[in-house]
C-alpha cells in the first residue's frame, strides 16, 4: 500500500488539498469492486495541529503533525493564491528542510499549480524543468532562474519529482499518478466520474499573455508600453532604440533581463494576445484579425500564432470564439488559415 501525504501548507486552497484526496480514496473503492485491497494510505499533515486555508475562510486539523511522520512514499502539494505566493512561502518555510530530507529519503513529491513554488524552494528541481501556472511564470523565472519552466506540457515527471499547470491542470497530474502507480482502468475510471479532460496536453491556448512589468528599468517600461500602444504598426528594434535614446546593445540586454523576453518575442507576444480577443470577440475573419495586429504574410501569421497558442486561428475561434463563423467567414478561414 502506497502511503500518500497532502500537505495541508498555511494558506493553501482547500480545492486543491481536497481533491486529489477524493480521487486516492476513489481508486480504493475502485479496488474493493474489483475485489482487490486498497491501493493508497491517503493522510493530511500540517505543521500545526489546526490550519488556516483560503486566507482563512476555511480551517482543517490535519490528520498528522509533519514532525510525527517519518517516511511515506508520495507527497502532495497543494496550491496557493497566485497574489500571496511571497507571504505563503514565508509561513511555509519549516516545510522545505523537511521535504528535502523526505525526498532524500526516498519520497516522491508532487506539485499543483503554485505549489511548485514551495517545491522549488527546496532546490530539487534545480537543473530540472517544471511546470506552474501560466499567469505565474515570470515570477517563477526571476526566483527560480536555474529551473526551466514548460509551457508546451501541463505535467513533468523527473526523478521522483511532480509538477502541474495551474488550476484544473492539477487534476490531469493526479490521474497521471492513478495510472503510474496502479494502471490505465483505475486512471480512466477517475477520468470518468470526475469529468477530466485528458485532451488537454497545453497551458498554451490558456495563457493571457502579460508582460512583466514589476522591474526597476524605467526605460524597458517605456518601450514596453511603446509596443502594446503600436504593435498593430510595423516596429523595428532601431525605431525602439531611436524612441529611447539608447544602443541596440543596451536595450536588447536590458529587455530580456527586464521581461524574460527578447524585444522581437515581446512584439510577437503582444500581437499574438491581441488576436486571440479579436478571435474570441469579434466577427472579424480571421484575414482581418491577422492585418489588425499587424501581419501581412497570413502563412507568418498561423505559424506564430500556432507556436503561442497551440492552436491554428480556426481552431481557437471555433473553441473560444463568442460567435458563430458566417458561412463564407468560415470557408475562408477553414481554406486558407486553418
Amino acid at each position: 500500500m502506497k502511503h500518500i501525504t497532502l500537505l495541508a501548507i498555511e494558506g493553501s486552497n482547500l480545492s486543491s488539498l481536497d481533491q486529489p484526496r477524493r480521487a486516492f480514496l476513489e481508486v480504493n473503492r475502485f479496488l474493493e469492486q474489483q475485489n482487490q485491497s486498497p491501493a493508497f494510505q491517503v493522510q493530511t499533515a500540517g505543521l500545526h495541529a489546526t490550519v488556516e486555508l483560503d486566507q482563512g475562510l476555511f480551517t482543517i486539523h490535519p490528520d498528522i503533525q509533519i514532525q510525527q511522520l517519518h517516511h511515506t512514499d508520495l507527497i502532495i502539494i497543494p496550491s496557493c493564491e497566485v497574489h500571496d505566493i511571497a507571504h505563503t512561502l514565508q509561513r511555509n518555510q519549516e516545510y522545505i528542510p523537511w521535504l528535502k530530507a523526505q525526498y532524500a529519503n526516498g519520497s516522491e513529491i508532487a506539485s499543483l499549480c503554485l505549489g511548485t513554488f514551495l517545491l522549488a524552494a527546496t532546490g530539487l528541481l534545480r537543473g530540472k524543468t517544471c511546470a506552474t501556472h501560466w499567469q505565474a511564470i515570470p515570477l517563477f523565472q526571476q526566483w527560480f532562474s536555474d529551473i526551466q519552466v514548460v509551457t508546451d506540457r501541463i505535467l513533468t515527471d523527473e526523478s521522483g519529482l511532480y509538477t502541474s499547470g495551474g488550476a484544473f491542470s492539477s487534476a490531469n497530474l493526479i490521474v497521471y499518478l492513478i495510472e503510474k502507480f496502479i494502471g490505465h482502468e483505475a486512471a480512466i475510471h477517475c477520468v470518468k466520474l470526475f469529468q477530466v479532460d485528458m485532451d488537454r496536453h497545453s497551458q498554451s491556448p490558456f495563457m493571457i499573455f502579460q508582460g512583466y512589468k514589476h522591474h526597476a528599468d524605467e526605460t524597458v517600461k517605456k518601450a514596453q508600453a511603446f509596443i502594446e500602444q503600436y504593435y498593430a504598426q510595423r516596429i523595428s528594434i532601431f525605431q525602439l532604440c531611436e524612441t529611447f535614446a539608447i544602443s541596440r546593445r543596451n536595450l536588447e540586454r536590458r529587455f530580456k533581463q527586464a521581461t524574460g523576453y527578447t524585444v522581437g518575442a515581446y512584439i510577437q507576444r503582444v500581437r499574438m494576445e491581441a488576436a486571440r480577443k479579436k478571435l474570441e470577440n469579434s466577427l472579424c475573419t480571421i484575414y482581418e484579425v491577422m492585418y489588425d495586429v499587424g501581419y501581412q504574410d497570413h502563412k507568418a501569421f498561423r505559424e506564430a500564432f500556432k507556436k503561442i497558442t497551440g492552436l491554428s486561428p480556426l481552431q481557437y475561434r471555433n473553441r473560444y470564439g463568442k460567435h458563430w463563423f458566417a458561412p463564407s467567414q468560415g470557408q475562408i478561414a477553414g481554406d486558407q488559415l486553418n
